[in-house]
C-alpha cells in the first residue's frame, strides 16, 4: 500500500546556477540519509524536463538544469509559477508531494513589437489632440514588468501614461504645440519603456511623425517686376524668359498654373505665348522693331489646392534692333589632296567675302582656326589666299577640317562659315619602329620544335606600301651554325619560332638581330637585338657517385664498436648536371635502423655517430640515404649502406689510384717532387710491411690489436672517410684542393692511353698494423687519360 503525505512547499528564484541546493529533502521529510540509496529514493517531475533531482548521499534537492520562469510559465495571467514533483521511496513505499515555486527575477528588458512607429499628423491638428502608441511588452511579472514610459525632448509632443485593467501600462502621444510643415516636415522621437526591477531595464522604439500639408501658402514670384530685351527677328519659339513662382506647400497645394491677367492686351498675347505649366514665355510671331518697340504683360500664378491661392507679377519686353543681313563667303578655288611634304607658302585655296549691309555692319573680317598650320594672306579687296605656314605631317594629322569664318562689325555682329576638308597624301618618311630596342626571351629547355617564342612586331605610321613590313633574321654564325638553322621568323607578322629542341646543358643563350623593312620606295628599315636565354628544367636526376656500388646492390661497411661519438662513418656524394638552382642537393635518411645512433648532414652527406655503441645495439645497421635536388618537381636517388660492427679495429688502406685532374697544373719541378715523394712512400711502405711481419710472428694470437675508434673499414677494402667518387673536372679540382688542405698531396701520373679512371682516396694514418684481406674495390669511369694518385700524410 502506497502512503501519500502532504505537500511540501519550497520557493527558489529562476535562473539559479546548476547544482544549486534548493533544500535538504531528507531532513524536511525526516528520512534517514543513510537509507536513501537502499530505499531507492527518486524524484519525478511533472512534464517533459527534469529540472530538479535529489542527491542520495546527502538528501539535498538540487537544480539539475537552469530554470527560466518565462519558459516554464509563459502566461502572465498567473501570478505564481509552480514546479510540481513527487518524491518516492520504497520499503515501505512512501510518496511525498512537493511544490517548488519559481519566483521571477528581472532578467528581461521591455521591448516593442515594432521598433519604429510611423504617425501622419496634419499641420492643422489642434493642440491637445491624442495619438495612441504601441505599448511595450515585458515577459517578467509584478514589479519587474513595464512601469513607465519616457519621451525624448520635443517642443510639440508630450506623453500621457495610461493603466489598463490588468495593470499594464501604455502611453498616448499628446500634441502640445501647433505644427507647421513648412518649418519642420518630419519629427523624430524616441519612446523609452522602463520596468520596475532592480536594476531597471529599458527598451526603446523610434517614432517618426510626418506632418501632412494644408494649403496655407500662396504662390509668389522671385520679383514683382521683370524687364527683358528681345532681338527683332527672333526665331519663332525662342525663349524670352522663364518665370518662376514658388509655393511652400506640398503636393497639389504647391502645383502652380500660369496665365495672363485681363490687363494684358490681345496683341501682346498674339506675339508671345505663355506655357501654363512651367511659366516659359516664347516668341509666337515674328517681331519687328519698326512695328512696336515695347510690350507689357501681367502674369498670374495660381496653386491647385482645394481653396486655391494666387500671386502675380509684371513683365516689360524691350525689342532691340539687329543687323539683319549676314556676311557671305565664297570658295573660289580649293586644292585637295596635297602631299605632306608641300613647302611653306604653297597656296591651297582662294576665298572671297561680302556683306549687303552698309557701314560697320558691312565691314567683314575673315579668319581660320589658329591651331592649324595655315594662314590667310589678303591678295586684293575682299579676296584672300590660304597658304601653308608650318611643315605638314600626315602621321600626326592625316586631314584638316578648315573652317573659314567671316564676321561683320555690326552690333551684334553677324557671321557665316564654310568648312572644307584638306587631305594629306603619304610619303615614305618614317622608318619601322620596334616597341623595344632589346628583347630578352626566355625559352625553357626541351621545347618542341616549331614552338612560338615571341611576337616581335614593329610599327610604321606610314600608309599602304610604305606601311607593309617584312621581317628578316640577320645572318650570324655561332659554332659554324647559322641562326636561320636555329630560329625562324614569319616575314609577315614577326612571329619568332624555334626550329630545334634546346638543351640547357649544351647551349645556354643566343644573341642575334632581327630587321623590319617597309615596302616604300626607297625602303626604310630598322633592327632590334634579340637575346634568347635557355631556361633550365629539372630533367636530370642526382647520381650517387660515392659510396659507389653496382646497380641495385647494397654498400657494406664495417665499423668498430668502440667508435667515438661524432666519428665519420660514411660520406654520400651525389652529382646533378642541371643548373645551380636545380642541382642543389640535400641528403636525408629514408630508412635507418636506429635513429638515435647516426646523424646525416643534409648539405655535405656526412654520416656520423651521435653516440657510442652499446651492447644493446644490433651488430648490423641498415641506412637508406636519399639525395634530392632542388628542382620542381624534385628528383632523387637513393643508396643503401649496410654497416657491420666489429670488435677489433683493422687499419684500412687502399691501393686505388687517386682521382685525376685534367687540368695541367703540374710543372717539371713537380715531376721531380713526385719522384722524391714516391721514394719516401716506398720506404714507408717497406717499413710498414716489416712491422706487420714482426707482429704476426709474436706468440700472442688471442690479444687483438688496440682498437682505434676513428677507423672505418669497407668490405671492398676502401675507406670512405674521405669518400670515393667520380664526377666532372670541376668537382675533381675542388676535391684536389680539399685533400691538399687536409695535409695530403695528390700527384698526377699519366697512365697508358685507353686506360680508365681509377678513383680512390687514402685516409690519414690510424696507427693500426692490421690490414683488410679483401681485394681493393675501385670505381672506374671510361676516359682517354689516366693518372695515379700518391698521398703522403703529415
Amino acid at each position: 500500500m502506497t502512503t501519500v503525505f502532504t505537500v511540501t512547499h519550497y520557493s527558489v528564484p529562476e535562473e539559479m546556477e546548476e547544482r544549486s541546493v534548493v533544500a535538504n529533502l531528507a531532513t524536511d521529510l525526516r528520512l534517514d540519509v543513510k537509507t536513501l540509496k537502499e530505499r531507492k529514493m527518486r524524484v519525478d517531475v511533472e512534464g517533459n524536463k527534469k529540472y530538479l533531482d535529489i542527491n542520495k548521499d546527502t538528501g539535498e534537492l538540487f537544480i539539475l538544469e537552469r530554470i527560466d520562469r518565462e519558459i516554464l510559465c509563459p502566461l502572465k495571467t498567473t501570478t505564481y509559477c509552480f514546479l510540481k514533483l513527487d518524491a518516492t521511496i520504497e520499503n515501505p513505499i512512501r510518496m511525498f508531494n512537493i511544490e517548488v515555486e519559481i519566483t521571477d527575477i528581472n532578467d528581461n528588458a521591455p521591448h516593442f513589437r515594432r521598433g519604429t512607429m510611423h504617425l501622419d499628423i496634419s499641420e492643422s491638428s489642434p493642440v491637445g489632440e491624442r495619438f495612441s502608441l504601441n505599448n511595450a511588452a515585458d515577459p517578467d511579472v509584478g514589479t519587474n514588468s513595464v512601469k513607465d514610459y519616457h519621451l525624448s525632448s520635443s517642443q510639440h509632443f508630450a506623453l500621457e501614461i495610461q493603466t489598463g485593467r490588468d495593470g499594464s501600462k501604455f502611453a498616448d502621444l499628446i500634441l502640445t504645440k501647433a505644427l507647421d510643415r513648412e518649418q519642420q516636415a518630419v519629427h523624430n522621437l524616441i519612446l523609452t519603456a522602463v520596468d520596475g526591477g532592480v536594476p531597471t531595464r529599458t527598451g526603446t522604439a523610434s517614432i517618426i511623425v510626418r506632418v501632412l500639408d494644408v494649403n496655407d501658402n500662396a504662390p509668389s514670384f522671385d520679383k514683382d517686376k521683370y524687364v527683358v530685351d528681345v532681338m527683332e527677328n527672333s526665331p519663332i519659339g525662342s525663349l524670352v524668359i522663364k518665370l518662376n513662382a514658388t509655393d511652400l506647400d506640398e503636393g497639389s497645394n504647391s502645383d502652380i498654373a500660369y496665365s495672363y491677367s485681363l490687363y494684358t492686351s490681345e496683341r501682346t498675347q498674339k506675339m508671345f505665348t505663355l506655357n501654363p505649366e512651367n511659366g516659359e514665355i516664347r516668341v509666337k510671331e515674328m517681331i519687328n522693331y519698326e512695328d512696336l518697340k515695347l510690350y507689357e504683360l501681367e502674369v498670374i500664378a495660381t496653386d491647385k489646392g482645394p481653396n486655391s491661392l494666387s500671386g502675380q507679377c509684371k513683365l516689360t519686353i524691350h525689342v532691340t534692333d539687329m543687323n539683319d543681313n549676314h556676311p557671305e563667303i565664297s570658295i573660289k578655288s580649293f586644292q585637295s589632296p596635297i602631299k605632306e611634304n608641300e613647302p611653306i607658302d604653297t597656296v591651297i585655296a582662294v576665298v572671297s567675302v561680302s556683306d549687303k549691309d552698309s557701314g560697320d555692319n558691312g565691314v567683314v573680317d575673315l579668319h581660320v582656326p589658329d591651331n592649324m598650320p595655315f594662314r590667310l594672306r589678303e591678295s586684293s579687296d575682299n579676296y584672300y589666299e590660304l597658304v601653308v605656314s608650318e611643315p605638314l605631317d600626315r602621321e600626326k594629322v592625316p586631314e584638316y577640317d578648315i573652317t573659314f569664318t567671316v564676321t561683320d562689325r555690326g552690333s551684334p555682329p553677324l557671321s557665316d562659315n564654310e568648312t572644307m576638308t584638306l587631305e594629306l597624301l603619304d610619303i615614305n618618311d618614317n622608318v619601322p619602329q620596334f616597341p623595344q630596342s632589346f628583347y630578352t626571351i626566355r625559352v625553357v629547355e626541351n621545347n618542341a620544335p616549331g614552338a612560338l617564342l615571341s611576337s616581335l612586331t614593329a610599327f610604321d605610321p606610314d600608309l599602304h606600301e610604305n606601311q607593309y613590313l617584312v621581317y628578316f633574321i640577320l645572318e650570324k654564325e655561332i659554332a659554324n651554325t647559322s641562326m636561320s638553322m636555329l630560329f625562324s621568323i614569319n616575314p609577315e607578322n614577326g612571329n619568332l619560332y624555334a626550329l630545334k629542341t634546346f638543351d640547357y646543358e649544351i647551349e645556354k643563350e643566343f644573341l642575334f638581330h632581327i630587321e623590319a623593312r617597309d615596302s616604300g620606295s626607297p625602303p626604310l628599315s630598322s633592327n632590334v637585338t634579340v637575346h634568347i636565354i635557355i631556361v633550365d628544367q629539372n630533367d636530370n636526376a642526382p647520381v650517387i657517385v660515392s659510396p659507389w656500388r653496382a646497380h641495385g646492390s647494397v654498400v657494406e661497411e664495417k665499423i668498430p664498436r668502440s667508435t667515438d661519438k661524432g666519428s665519420l662513418v660514411a660520406k654520400v656524394i651525389a652529382l646533378d648536371t642541371d643548373s645551380v638552382h636545380n642541382s642543389r642537393i640535400t641528403y636525408q635518411f629514408l630508412q635507418v635502423t636506429d635513429a638515435t645512433l647516426f646523424s646525416l648532414d643534409q648539405y655535405n652527406g656526412e654520416i656520423r655517430t651521435m653516440r657510442m655503441f652499446s651492447y644493446r645495439d644490433p651488430r648490423h645497421q641498415r641506412l637508406v640515404v636519399v639525395a634530392k635536388d632542388n628542382g620542381e618537381p624534385a628528383l632523387s636517388a637513393t643508396v643503401t649502406i649496410k654497416l657491420s660492427t666489429v670488435e677489433t679495429a683493422v687499419k684500412a688502406h687502399s691501393d686505388m689510384t687517386e682521382v685525376p685532374l685534367e687540368y695541367d697544373i703540374f710543372s717539371d719541378l713537380n715531376l721531380y717532387l713526385v719522384i722524391g715523394l714516391g721514394s719516401v712512400s716506398f720506404l714507408l711502405l717497406i717499413t710498414i710491411l716489416v712491422t706487420i711481419v714482426l707482429k704476426c710472428q709474436k706468440p700472442k694470437p688471442s690479444i687483438a690489436a688496440p682498437p682505434c675508434r676513428n677507423s672505418v673499414i669497407s668490405e671492398r677494402n676502401s675507406t670512405i672517410a674521405d669518400s670515393t667518387l667520380v664526377s666532372n673536372d670541376a668537382y675533381w679540382y675542388s676535391l684536389f684542393l680539399a685533400e691538399t688542405r687536409k695535409g695530403k698531396l695528390v700527384v698526377r701520373q699519366p697512365l697508358p692511353k685507353g686506360s680508365r679512371y681509377i678513383v680512390s682516396s687514402i685516409p690519414r694514418g690510424t696507427g693500426l698494423t692490421d690490414t683488410s684481406d679483401s681485394a681493393a674495390s675501385t670505381l672506374q669511369v671510361p676516359m682517354t687519360t689516366h693518372f695515379n694518385a700518391i698521398e703522403i700524410n703529415h
